[in-house]
């Protein structure tokens, strides 16, 4: 973890945003209509259409936000049975996480292993596993995606039987026990070993498993876990989780903050967990989450540390959360810059669309 870029402190002339946000113009060393040119193509006049839909994004810079826009509610044929009421998105709209949830779950199991109720190094807590070769699979294994399960990610339907994680979250016959289905998978690597790295959905639902099992919680009291835990301490009130029929937080996917909310959390882990002064998360665990491991098949552009990415050939430390669609969070300790972006974009377009993300980041001093 030597080579990890420290975490810039909070500006002493900066108020920590627990309830409203300073904003302020970007830097001197910024043009500012080069940086609306930039946002517009994320989200504006000048949007690239292979961007797709853009809900919302916006960028802080040490500590205050220099750019926020919202869009429109993504038009569609079912909004109406969807419930979905057209019009513009707000800024106390909860926006979606997809796999962005994923690196919440990675907090809060560094935030009970500093609260002495786990240890990351032992064995995972799965009842399916006692007595056979997985009894080996340890919590750290399944945080950096490589406990050696058969797993499929994909998520287009690709003929009779839905693919796993599509069958865990929408099939016909989805499981009540979203982390009970996905430990039922068998070995095929050994655990730890690189190549029995696999990015896999089912895995974070294993390890929320684990959490909710060790705690003896489910439904409301997961909610009020995340909120003690973390979002309390930084002023983020608008969390919403969602759950399966087993009262699983569905780790993987399920999670809604507001923009300003995403933001708080992304200042929480760029100030190394620490928040107006006091320790929230530890700062050996975001290091542990933002250590690259994993080269992904799927996206060779992003490094996998433990349910956070890297992106290879940056020298400014900058690592992120992901999601499905392009949901992203963007953090770069050497410019003490975050950039948020919500929507809907192409899978064969995402590259597209982190191309101009970075470009945006990329304006910002070292």
């Amino acid at each position: 973890m030597s080579d990890l870029r420290p975490f810039p402190p909070q500006p002493d002339d900066v108020p920590w945003p627990t309830a409203e946000w300073e904003q302020a113009p970007p830097p001197p060393e910024v043009d500012p209509a080069v940086l609306e040119a930039r946002l517009d193509r994320v989200l504006g006049p000048d949007q690239d259409p292979a961007v797709g839909h853009t809900n919302a994004v916006a960028v802080v810079h040490r500590g205050r936000i220099v750019a926020e826009r919202y869009g429109m509610k993504e038009e569609h044929p079912l909004a109406e049975l969807a419930g979905i009421e057209p019009g513009p998105i707000t800024p106390d709209m909860p926006l979606h996480s997809w796999s962005q949830a994923k690196s919440v779950c990675h907090l809060l199991v560094g935030v009970l292993q500093e609260r002495g109720l786990l240890a990351v190094g032992d064995p995972a807590p799965v009842p399916e596993w006692a007595g056979d070769e997985r009894a080996a699979i340890t919590w750290d294994h399944l945080l950096q995606m490589r406990p050696g399960l058969q797993w499929s990610e994909v998520y287009v339907d690709e003929g009779d039987a839905l693919p796993d994680v599509l069958e865990m979250l929408y099939g016909a016959t989805a499981p009540a026990d979203m982390a009970g289905f996905a430990a039922s998978f068998p070995l095929v690597h050994e655990p730890g070993s690189p190549e029995a790295y696999t990015y896999s959905s089912g895995t974070t639902n294993i390890v929320q498993g684990c959490v909710q099992r060790t705690l003896g919680i489910q439904g409301d009291a997961v909610t009020a876990l995340l909120r003690e835990a973390i979002f309390d301490p930084i002023g983020a009130t608008s969390l919403s989780l969602g759950f399966d029929g087993a009262g699983l937080w569905v780790a993987s996917s399920y999670l809604d903050l507001t923009l300003r909310d995403w933001l708080r959390l992304g200042l929480l882990v760029l100030r190394g967990g620490t928040w107006e002064g006091t320790p929230v998360v530890p700062s050996a665990w975001i290091d542990h989450g933002r250590t690259p491991r994993s080269t992904n098949p799927l996206e060779p552009e992003l490094i996998h540390g433990a349910h956070w990415w890297v992106r290879p050939g940056r020298d400014d430390g900058g690592f992120m959360a992901h999601g499905f669609e392009g949901q992203r969070l963007l953090m770069v300790p050497d410019r003490d810059v975050i950039v948020y972006r919500n929507g809907k974009t192409g899978a064969d377009d995402v590259e597209t669309l982190n191309r101009h993300l970075w470009g945006i980041v990329d304006l910002f001093p070292t």
